[in-house]
């Protein structure tokens, strides 16, 4: 799902950029009187794609480069408000595609996090940095793979981003579109060469990723298919069988059960993957656990067993039943 900016943002958005270019204009036609006025008036037409402003004020001395406190040009303004018809006027005019804000965003960041597929093609045409970050440490590829947009993701691996590069937190384009269930961009990277067996500075790996919140099967197919480690574990001990679990995703459980993920395994506070079914009061994960052969009667580190888990869970209490 391509998740752009939504409906109600751009609606106040525009909204509060015409209100300061009516207020730029309360004494009849924009007279910028100094090069402050004639710059803030380019980045608000650029904000609000009035093509035939941004025009006069190039003519009156507008510094089509001029950058607020924050950093951001007018091609900044017309990217983010997905002004096409402004950011190419702008770029013909001399804008810098790779100028940064203060964060270190540009514009092709911005097209990225906005979902403009058709602003994104533009700035790469004139040459925008492939590897400029946001404050996060996120390329445009790791926000298009974030946000599961597919044609953008195709459009920067084939002018050659680079699939592998980390952001601040050691997470990869490939664990971004996992972690978000982006299956098609999940398959994408994986066509690029990304690498499975990254970790981020959690010790989470690309397949981990993907048992979480927002796991699907076919993601973790793509994964397992690509030569994944299943069993891999990150530094609280915890594998994708436990995520998915401790996530209530019982098809997801399923998947990594049929790939011969080890239920035995425990975490550094003892957990097992039954457990965590359990403490999610997953009932579905529970069951195919049991079936597969996961020991109901395993101790955390506070000598805990999932039975004992389960005192508070009816639905589980009474699938362990017999396990006792």
């Amino acid at each position: 799902m391509i998740m752009k900016a939504s409906k109600l943002t751009r609606y106040v958005r525009h909204v509060a950029v015409l209100l300061l270019a009516a207020c730029l204009a309360c004494t009849g036609p924009v007279v910028a009187e100094t090069a402050k006025e004639l710059d803030r008036a380019m980045r608000v037409a650029a904000a609000i794609d009035d093509d035939d402003e941004l025009v006069r004020l190039i003519e009156r001395g507008a510094d089509v480069n001029a950058a607020n406190r924050f950093g951001k040009t007018a091609l900044m303004n017309a990217v983010e408000n997905g002004n096409l018809i402004a950011a190419s006027m702008l770029i013909s005019m001399g804008a810098d595609v790779n100028f940064r804000t203060v964060d270190g965003c540009t514009a092709l960041t911005f097209a990225a996090e906005n979902g403009e597929v058709e602003l994104t093609a533009l700035l790469l045409e004139r040459g925008a940095d492939l590897e400029a970050r946001t404050r996060s440490g996120q390329t445009s590829l790791m926000l298009a793979s974030r946000y599961g947009i597919v044609e953008m993701t195709e459009q920067l691996l084939f002018k050659g981003a680079k699939p592998d590069v980390r952001d601040n937190e050691g997470a990869t384009a490939l664990m971004l579109a996992a972690d978000y269930g982006h299956s098609e961009v999940v398959r994408l990277l994986l066509e690029a060469g990304a690498r499975t067996d990254l970790q981020d500075q959690q010790g989470r790996t690309a397949l981990i990723h993907a048992a979480g919140e927002e796991s699907n099967s076919q993601t973790l197919a793509l994964l397992l298919q690509a030569g994944s480690n299943i069993n891999a574990q990150a530094k609280d001990g915890s594998t994708a069988l436990i995520w998915a679990a401790g996530n209530d995703n019982p098809d997801s459980v399923k998947v990594l059960l049929q790939h011969g993920a080890d239920f035995s395994i425990q975490d550094v506070d003892g957990i097992t993957a039954l457990m965590e079914g359990v403490a999610s009061n997953s009932p579905d994960s529970v069951r195919l656990l049991l079936d597969a052969g996961a020991s109901a009667l395993m101790k955390d580190a506070d000598g805990r067993t999932a039975i004992d888990m389960a005192k508070r869970k009816p639905e589980c209490q009474t699938i362990l039943e017999p396990y006792k």
